[in-house]
């Protein structure tokens, strides 16, 4: 590291979360020079996102955790986009959040609706009102918003944080070839899971281990090669981990075992429709699922996959006729004790103050003895990679975290039916493949399974079936393999590199 070109860095960092038992980091030393692309790669909850947060002087300054360092460089002029974009904005509509930034520039009022709508078409939001409700749009829609944003701030060094981990696939492509071409001379520091459309782009690899600890610092190919070991034991997302499952999983993979068929579907509906207030946002002519299917549901972002699973949870108004285990379903009261629902954001289920007491919830709410509560909610704990931070509140944990514990939350039994929006963004390798092998043992137990998804390699491995959504509209029911077939051809041919 040549310390005279350094433009963000901190050495001999200490940090403790309240609450927590040990230090996250106990005298961590970091830094990155300007102009370099760093990936910071480790598992769920090693403190990548906090040391992205110490360097922007996010912590201490807004917010209150405890830290100390011998000495720390903050960079004049920086941006961050955050794991969660609704914790990046400022103001209720999409042109407001852009000329907020503007306006602290001094852009000129004539000149703003133009920057605004370059901002935007450079990462791909199109919308057909610039003055759009931010809280209208859909999860990756934010996100977009988020990076553009941004791109009206042309911040000399750019923090990351999973910027497209809500992204559909071709969206990912798109946002990361908009960041590529803006920030050539640039210094970007990314944590990201979805690692294949970067490895071109980044010149340095950081390694951490589950104790936030730096494995290995170097160039993508020296990192990714000599350190392939650690990189499976700690469970971390590199360039061909799908393979390398595969491999550990051929007998699964060459033998998919079906519940025994039911005659009668186990959910069905008929010209069905879901609303936000009068405006219909969703719509199915018709569709079913039996016991033990797993839906994928596909589509571009804002394309309503996420309102067609809160629409069968009835937490929106809908029409039509719907069907759960043979009986019509008119409420929320109709669903509840036969389907569990899982937010794209994790903290919208967030009922307890310890990550303990939320996963036993459910638990005590159905009338369990205590002795049996703590067992049961030792194990799914355990499961998800959770016992060591069973005294935090939930909102103390990483995103990763956060997600299983939402899921674990949701999970306390097997339901009939799981709707499951985006459940492993923002998690590692080893957490992602423990989850869906989670999953994978309910399904063959008799329940079906719907999840929003825009991972090709969990759709090809994992799901029975594929929704389509497309515009407000359930427009296709097929095959994982038709799916794959629809694929624009540069989508396959990225398809089959990552999975092969």
């Amino acid at each position: 590291m040549s310390g005279a070109d350094r433009i963000a860095h901190v050495s001999g960092l200490r940090l403790k979360f309240p609450g927590s038992s040990s230090l996250l980091f106990d005298g961590l030393s970091f830094g990155a020079d300007a102009g370099q692309k760093v990936l910071l790669l480790g598992p769920s909850g090693c403190g990548k996102s906090t040391l992205l947060q110490v360097l922007s002087g996010l912590i201490p300054q807004a917010v209150d955790v405890p830290v100390k360092y011998d000495s720390i460089g903050i960079p004049p002029s920086w941006g961050y986009l955050f794991q969660d974009p609704d914790a990046q904005f400022c103001m209720p509509y999409a042109d407001e959040e852009i000329a907020f930034v503007l306006e602290n520039l001094q852009v000129p009022r004539e000149q703003m609706q133009l920057r605004i709508r370059s901002c935007l078409e450079q990462v791909g939001l199109r919308l057909e009102e610039l003055h759009t409700p931010i809280a209208a749009l859909s999860g990756g829609m934010k996100q977009r918003l988020a990076i553009a944003s941004l791109l009206a701030l042309e911040p000399d060094v750019w923090f990351l944080d999973e910027p497209t981990s809500l992204l559909d696939p071709e969206g990912t492509t798109e946002v990361w070839e908009t960041v590529k071409q803006v920030t050539r001379d640039k210094t970007v520091l990314i944590v990201e899971h979805k690692i294949d459309e970067i490895v071109d782009f980044v010149d340095r690899v950081v390694l951490f281990d589950s104790q936030a600890r730096i494995l290995a610092d170097g160039k993508p190919d020296t990192v990714f090669k000599a350190h392939k070991r650690e990189l499976q034991e700690y469970g971390i997302w590199y360039p061909g981990v799908w393979e390398d499952y595969d491999r550990r999983n051929v007998a699964a993979q060459r033998e998919r075992i079906e519940p025994a068929a039911a005659k009668e579907p186990l959910l069905r509906l008929d010209r069905f429709a879901g609303y936000y207030g009068p405006v219909k946002k969703i719509e199915a002519a018709a569709a079913e699922l039996h016991a033990g299917d797993w839906i994928a549901v596909v589509g571009e972002n804002g394309a309503g996959k996420s309102t067609l699973l809160q629409s069968l949870m009835q937490l929106l108004r809908t029409e039509g006729s719907y069907e759960l285990g043979g009986r019509t379903v008119r409420e929320f009261d109709d669903v509840a004790d036969m389907a569990a629902y899982v937010f794209q954001n994790p903290e919208m289920q967030f009922v307890a103050h310890t990550v303990y007491d939320e996963v036993a919830f459910n638990f005590r709410r159905d009338g369990e003895p205590e002795p049996a509560v703590r067992t049961k909610t030792e194990e799914l704990l355990a499961w998800f990679g959770l016992e060591g931070h069973r005294s935090l509140h939930p909102y103390q944990l990483s995103l990763g975290q956060k997600r299983r514990l939402s899921v674990a939350a949701a999970t306390v039994k097997a339901q009939r039916l799981l709707l499951l929006d985006e459940p492993t963004f923002g998690q590692d390798a080893a957490n992602t493949f423990a989850l869906l092998e989670k999953l994978e043992a309910w399904r063959r137990e008799g329940t079906a399974i719907v999840m929003v998804t825009h991972d090709p390699d969990i759709v090809s491995r994992f799901a029975t079936r594929v929704w389509e959504v497309r515009q407000g509209v359930l427009a296709a029911d097929m095959s994982p393999e038709a799916y794959e077939a629809r694929l624009r051809p540069e989508r396959r041919a990225i398809f089959e590199e990552v999975g092969s």
